[in-house]
């Protein structure tokens, strides 16, 4: 049987060979290549591009302008959410590192020479970098204009505010938030910030864009989202989708990065004003102003009994989505939904904006949110536990959300195991003895280092309303193609998804192959993202592989004169349940249909959810999240009291995936999205000086290396399996990367009693605020990382 088990990924061998196609590595015969001029300054008009110079650079064939393409019958603007983004700035630019020109030439080399040769003249406005800034009245307006996409259904509601930065207000109002307040016995206060970060995948942003013989635009990208880029791509074109062919190999990790539509747009326009193929890279450091995490202002004020309940929350988070909505606007409300915490609270009130800002463009980034959001409330549990003497482990089980409780949007919680998720950082942390010692005054310090744990967990609600659509192709031999649209990115799809086909299918994987994206043959599917893959595309290629399965019982019940329902598919075979020694092989069934040992079976399917719009008053819906998954973080922190800095000694991630169709993989993905989350925890952002941002090369943004990685590491698989999932399964690509950042934080505060609210935790924070602490205690301000703004 293949469900359950720990294959190796099907893409093992050809990865470690270097036989795997990737769209960096392709070529195509006639191909030019581009180089893009981008914005010094980061909000200005444009007030001349003098490209002549560029022009005459022998081997350059066209030069390429926001003006230019005014002659030609195309829409200018695309993106996700609102279509605010130029294919190349119309006029003005919003951020430095803005699309200006782009450069066609006949090599790499000539073109990004000639970009030098291109003269701009702006006439620089005022920007607006700080976030909280921008949302006021007098600030700088980054756009005048911004139109609604209306691609998705959940974000068709959500309209932006004119004559404002602000291009989203999400607002959720459960219960009573005065009376809540009414009844608590004190009330905390706290802002917590994060700061823009950057995904980093190992193959940059790249794409190829051909015309053929029949007029029809090709293209091959790294994108996670093909259906998407062929919707968008016609939209620009203002071609129909048939014209419009989209190829998706292997992708070198994706993180967000590259959902939607990055560079393809401008690929294909290239394309269609030159009539040959052309090819564009990105560098890595163009990759650092494409997309960004969103840096986020979270301040949230809580109420409390002194019987340890929490009885109002009330959040108001802040997103920079730069200078481009992106897709910001989802992640507002679908994250924004969430602040609140996995904690059963009868009365929460909260505001999530999405602002525009003249920094780089934000987006999807792996967590879609969540992580900023986590970061904040789980640091406050720890506050609040820490003020009250509570232990903060219990104090969390008082609340946590189990079966059949209410989250905040007024949904029933079915299938979380958020509870299960604490017992297992119980258990793996030795938490209440290590509490219990911590309690009594014990310290583990050796020298000049000390030793602290800390735990925090997370919900997340998957992406809905979403529709994935598979096609499951049987041949005569018994093998079966499997046609999908999901992008394998590393996280190992190919293989999971194979191990669905395969087990409602009766065979061996390997008899099983899943098609990489093709628009021209693999059904839509909305993204590749969100930890939606094995939830929504499993459904669809299950319910396609069961069709086939119903043909061939189709066929077999009539040979043996039996119902369907008295027939089971193993081994290759279809057996009589009560009379095993009945059996005919799939290769005899077909030839059977077929009187021939030829043709094929197909079956299809299109799994859509279920799904209730919130109100936009208040944000409730009886139906928002077809599932939730949680996650939770411990771990053991060494930290250095003369240097600040933060060794983890050891982490502990437990995640609730439904049922793990692969463990080892699982177990993969947990741990690479908690490592991934050490480095936002410990030393990365995007750093700016008047809009530049000053560390974007490799050289001078840090990320987590072998040294930084704890010194043990664990994974816990929590199965809860969901009564929807195929075979129970959820998703996990996103489970582990909720807690890190607030886990290191309450470990440092247990340590050293400095408590932190500001990303990332480096060297420099840790120390300054020690010698903070450590002057605020001189002048006998005892307590005075006690967190309260306000106590009855």
């Amino acid at each position: 049987m293949a469900l359950g088990q720990s294959i190796s990924r099907v893409e093992s061998k050809s990865k470690v060979t270097g036989q795997t196609d990737y769209v960096m590595n392709m070529t195509v015969p006639g191909m030019l290549h581009v180089k893009i001029l981008r914005s010094t300054v980061p909000h200005g008009i444009i007030k001349s591009i003098d490209k002549s110079d560029a022009e005459e650079i022998p081997g350059v064939v066209k030069v390429v302008t926001g003006e230019d393409l005014k002659d030609f019958d195309i829409n200018y603007y695309y993106g996700p959410a609102f279509r605010d983004q130029p294919v190349l700035a119309m006029d003005k630019v919003r951020y430095v590192g803005d699309p200006v020109a782009a450069v066609i030439a006949e090599s790499v080399e000539i073109a990004a020479e000639a970009v030098n040769y291109i003269d701009v003249e702006y006439e620089e406005m005022e920007p607006v970098f700080d976030v909280l800034d921008s949302m006021k009245e007098d600030a700088p307006i980054v756009h005048d204009k911004v139109r609604p996409a209306g691609s998705f259904a959940d974000l068709k509601s959500l309209l932006p505010q004119s004559g404002s930065n602000v291009c989203l207000h999400y607002k959720l109002r459960h219960g009573d938030i005065d009376k809540g307040f009414e009844e608590a016995d004190h009330i905390f206060e706290d802002t917590f910030t994060t700061p823009a970060a950057v995904h980093l995948p190992m193959e940059q942003h790249v794409a190829i864009a051909q015309i053929d013989s029949e007029e029809r635009m090709n293209l091959w990208t790294a994108n996670q989202s093909p259906s998407f880029v062929r919707s968008e791509v016609a939209h620009v074109l203002k071609y129909p989708e048939n014209k419009v062919r989209v190829k998706v190999p292997y992708l070198g990790g994706g993180f967000g990065t590259k959902l939607y539509v990055k560079i393809e747009a401008l690929t294909a326009v290239l394309a269609l004003i030159v009539k040959q193929p052309v090819k564009l890279a990105l560098t890595m450091e163009e990759v650092f102003l494409t997309l960004t995490k969103h840096a986020t202002v979270f301040t949230m004020k809580t109420g409390v009994t002194n019987d340890g309940k929490i009885v109002a929350r009330k959040c108001n988070v802040v997103w920079d989505t730069g200078s481009y909505a992106d897709i910001g606007p989802r992640i507002t409300q679908k994250s924004g939904f969430t602040a609140a915490g996995p904690y059963d609270i009868p009365n929460v009130h909260i505001d999530s904006y999405c602002v525009y800002t003249n920094n780089a463009p934000a987006g999807a980034f792996r967590g879609f949110g969540v992580p900023q959001l986590v970061w904040a409330y789980e640091s406050q549990m720890d506050i609040i536990a820490s003020k009250m003497g509570w232990d903060p482990l219990e104090f969390r089980k008082a609340q946590v959300l189990t079966e059949g409780k209410e989250h905040a949007t007024g949904q029933i919680i079915h299938s979380v195991g958020l509870d299960k998720v604490l017992d297992k950082l119980d258990t793996s942390l030795e938490w209440k003895d290590y509490h219990t010692n911590r309690t009594n005054g014990s310290v583990t310090q050796e020298g000049r280092k000390i030793r602290a744990k800390g735990m925090a967990i997370g919900l997340k609600a998957v992406l809905t309303p979403s529709i994935s659509g598979a096609i499951v192709t049987m041949f005569a031999d018994g093998s079966v193609s499997v046609y999908s649209s999901t992008v394998d990115m590393g996280q190992g799809s190919d293989t999971i998804l194979g191990q669905i086909a395969a087990e409602e299918l009766g065979l061996p994987r390997e008899k099983v192959r899943v098609v990489h994206p093709d628009t021209d043959v693999t059904p839509y599917d909305t993204i590749t993202a969100a930890s939606r893959s094995t939830f929504y595309m499993g459904n669809a290629i299950q319910k396609a592989a069961e069709d086939v399965k119903n043909q061939l019982f189709e066929f077999a019940s009539e040979h043996f004169q039996v119902n369907s329902d008295a027939l089971t598919l193993q081994d290759e075979q279809v057996y009589v349940i009560d009379d095993p020694a009945k059996s005919i092989t799939i290769k005899d069934i077909i030839k059977g249909i077929y009187k021939m040992p030829a043709g094929s079976i197909i079956g299809k399917y299109v799994f859509e959810s279920h799904y209730e719009s919130p109100d936009p008053e208040t944000g409730q819906s009886k139906d928002i999240a077809i599932f939730w998954f949680p996650g939770g973080t411990g771990v053991e922190i060494e930290v250095d009291i003369d240097t600040g800095k933060i060794d983890i000694v050891n982490m502990v991630s437990v995640g609730d995936v439904g049922k793990a169709i692969n463990p080892f993989n699982v177990h993969q993905q947990l741990y690479g999205a908690a490592v991934m989350q050490i480095g936002q925890a410990l030393f990365e952002e995007c750093k700016y000086d008047h809009g530049q941002m000053i560390n974007s090369s490799m050289s001078d943004y840090k990320v987590p290396s072998f040294k930084d990685l704890p010194d043990h590491s664990d994974t816990i698989i929590v199965e809860e399996p969901h009564p929807e999932g195929p075979f129970g399964a959820k998703g996990v690509g996103e489970t582990a990367s909720f807690g890190v950042q607030p886990a290191i934080a309450n470990a440092l505060y247990n340590a050293l009693g400095v408590r932190i609210k500001d990303m990332p935790f480096t060297p420099e924070r840790v120390l300054r605020a020690i010698k903070e602490s450590e002057k605020e205690q001189e002048s006998s301000l005892v307590g005075s990382t006690v967190e309260i703004k306000g106590e009855k």
